[in-house]
């Protein structure tokens, strides 16, 4: 709702700031304004000053300054509007309305408000009364005692078709109001409308402004259907666009400075989870109104946090709660915006964690909260048996339909990169385990003899300067895809010494080119169908290297080694012709091209230690080390030639 800057001045003239951020902050007079400790940081010293004649605040420090608006906005964590609202409804302030509609439409919902906060009265009553003995009883077994009915203003609905319609009706309200409200049936057959709620456990459910606009009741009857049941959709209540104790949760949220907590609400399944959570010291938590979450309700979350941790229980059921949670987030998420999920023990929820393990042990639970992509990941390994190349295509192929729901491209690209390289690291894992157990198994020598190695293969690797790093840098590219597509300009480029390292390339942009899932033993396979048994051997008997990120260090590190190794194969060839030409007592190039030459190694030996000067130890440093070293020889060698000279 937009405001009118008359309405808003208004406001401001009539609200005293020192009023509204002394219930947040402990102020102390200092001459004509108020000074206290920042809400805003850990701080020992006060540097929080309120100005009530110039109506704003100024925290030294954290910088932040505003006025009564924006103290409810950075401390409550509520929208421009809610904060407006909030303020209004404290000084009597009536909101603008726009039109005769909106004039007529906001006399009618003040109207239903009344008698929801009438009915929640009521039912507040009938808790203490005799004939709630039963709802007393189940709310004790709960672990909820009387000061806990009082804070959430838990009631109880008699067993009754017209009690509640029958006490509001005598306090003036009609039948059609409460009907509109929620709070009555009206049957098809045009009869008697009766109470929507009867022998049932009320919880109260508020608006952002915390006003009681429905309800949800929990049966009493050992057999009652539905087990929960909500008020109906009215112009006060849509229960996709409500979270049960949300406006409590995010008040409990907002001075929750550091640590997995402070960034989102916690989302359970049902209201007693929110409550016991919230009794035991937990008090972000809040509840769906018996549905899957709903964009809006997702919208509500991510602006009290980026980061929400959905709470499940640790049923089937709650598994594919989680999974529906998952799949609706999906084309949301964004940067600033996911979520995080928790999966409780089977067969518990966050009420029983709490009364049976402690809330310290919850706590811990939702700080190890799980990402979404892994979530993601979980879900479907557990579809099909990974066994056959069959189903393992199928498998990434699901991966990246779910990765293509993102909207957002470059959250979907990291996503994709994030699967791509756990499938492959999860793929190369089973095939270590094969091999190892095929190793194991016994084979005959030529003598007859029994033994549990497989006699090894010598495999003739390519020579010359360049030719094993040459090897080495298209492995690891392969062992990669992230890698290999950043590369494949370069990586098509690239001349090897050995023809067959040049085989297993072309093979490389093959696999790449037809499915998009790059690895060793598709490349291996694409080889055998060939026939190039020795290129086969190259790429199997090379040692398994870690796939890299291309954003972290070591992958850069390893992309710089790609691409100067054209470089480095012309200076090696240029310099290997020289020597040789040397020792043959043949001169073919002059002092002048010589020495060019010379510099020219000296730069490329060191623009290339940026290479290796990170971390020398990896397995990808330990090619680029060797690309220091063949720079490095040849830069000790044209020095040389130069000083003989």
């Amino acid at each position: 709702m937009r405001f009118p800057e008359e309405f808003l001045n208004e406001l401001k003239s009539r609200v005293r700031l020192s009023d509204v951020v002394g219930k947040k902050v402990s102020l102390k007079k200092r001459g004509k304004d108020w000074v206290g400790l920042s809400p805003f940081s850990s701080e020992k010293t006060p540097s929080f000053y309120v100005h009530d004649d110039r109506g704003f605040y100024k925290c030294f420090s954290t910088q932040k300054s505003g006025d009564a608006i924006t103290f409810l906005t950075e401390t409550e964590r509520l929208t421009f509007a809610e904060a407006v609202e909030k303020l209004a409804r404290d000084v009597g302030l009536e909101l603008p309305a726009q039109s005769a509609e909106d004039v007529q439409q906001y006399k009618r919902r003040t109207t239903l408000i009344e008698w929801v906060e009438r009915a929640c009265s009521y039912f507040e009553k009938q808790l203490l009364r005799p004939g709630g003995k039963a709802a007393r009883e189940y709310l004790k077994s709960r672990g909820f005692e009387e000061t806990a009915w009082e804070r959430y203003r838990l009631g109880f609905a008699p067993d009754g078709w017209r009690s509640l319609s029958d006490e509001l009706t005598k306090q003036g309200a009609s039948l059609e109001e409460l009907i509109e409200a929620g709070l009555l049936v009206q049957p098809d057959d045009a009869k008697q409308p009766w109470d929507r709620f009867r022998n049932r456990v009320i919880f109260p459910i508020t608006d952002h402004s915390n006003r009681v606009i429905a309800f949800g009741a929990r049966t009493l009857e050992p057999d009652g259907k539905p087990k929960y049941l909500n008020s109906s959709d009215s112009p006060l209540f849509h229960k996709g666009r409500t979270l049960y104790r949300y406006m409590d949760a995010r008040e409990a949220l907002a001075p929750i400075k550091e640590g997995p907590l402070s960034r989102g609400l916690i989302v359970t399944e049902g209201y007693v989870d929110a409550i016991s959570l919230a009794e035991a010291g937990i008090g972000t938590a809040v509840a769906p109104l018996g549905t899957a979450l709903t964009e809006d309700q997702l919208d509500l979350l991510w602006r009290a946090g980026p980061e929400p941790i959905l709470c499940f229980d640790g049923d089937a059921a709650g598994v594919r709660a989680a999974w529906r949670a998952c799949d609706r987030a999906l084309p949301l998420i964004e940067p600033g915006k996911t979520l995080f999920f928790v999966m409780l023990p089977d067969g518990m929820d966050p009420d029983d964690m709490v009364r049976v393990r402690g809330a310290q042990a919850m706590r811990e639970l939702l700080e190890g909260a799980r990402p979404l992509v892994d979530l993601l990941w979980s879900r479907e390994l557990e579809v099909e048996p990974l066994d056959t190349p069959d189903r393992q295509t199928s498998f990434k192929a699901r991966l990246m339909a779910a990765a293509a729901q993102i909207r957002h491209q470059d959250l979907r690209k990291a996503y994709e990169y994030e699967l791509k390289a756990r499938a492959f690291a999860y793929f190369r894992e089973l095939r270590d385990d094969a091999l190892e157990k095929s190793r194991r198994k016994r084979f005959e020598d030529k003598n007859g003899r029994q033994t549990y190695e497989k006699p090894r293969v010598a495999v003739r690797y390519p020579t010359g300067p360049t030719g094993w790093l040459g090897l080495r840098l298209l492995v690891r590219a392969i062992e990669s895809p992230s890698i290999f597509e950043e590369c494949r300009e370069t990586a098509a480029k690239m001349v090897f010494e050995d023809a067959d390292v040049s085989i297993i390339r072309d093979a490389a942009f093959y696999v790449y080119a037809n499915t998009e899932m790059l690895d060793r033993p598709a490349v291996a396979a694409h080889l055998r169908s060939l026939g190039r048994k020795r290129a086969v051997e190259l790429l199997e008997t090379f040692p398994v290297g870690q796939p890299m990120d291309p954003r972290s260090n070591e992958g850069r590190d390893w992309l710089d080694a790609l691409d100067r190794f054209p470089v480095a194969r012309t200076l090696v060839t240029e310099v290997q012709t020289t020597k040789r030409a040397d020792e043959e007592g043949v001169e073919i190039m002059s002092a002048a091209h010589q020495n060019r030459l010379m510099q020219k190694v000296i730069a490329r030996r060191s623009a290339s230690r940026s290479v290796v000067d990170e971390a020398v130890t990896s397995p990808a440093s330990e090619g680029a080390q060797e690309l220091r070293n063949a720079l490095g020889g040849m830069g000790a060698a044209m020095e040389s030639k130069r000083s003989e000279d």
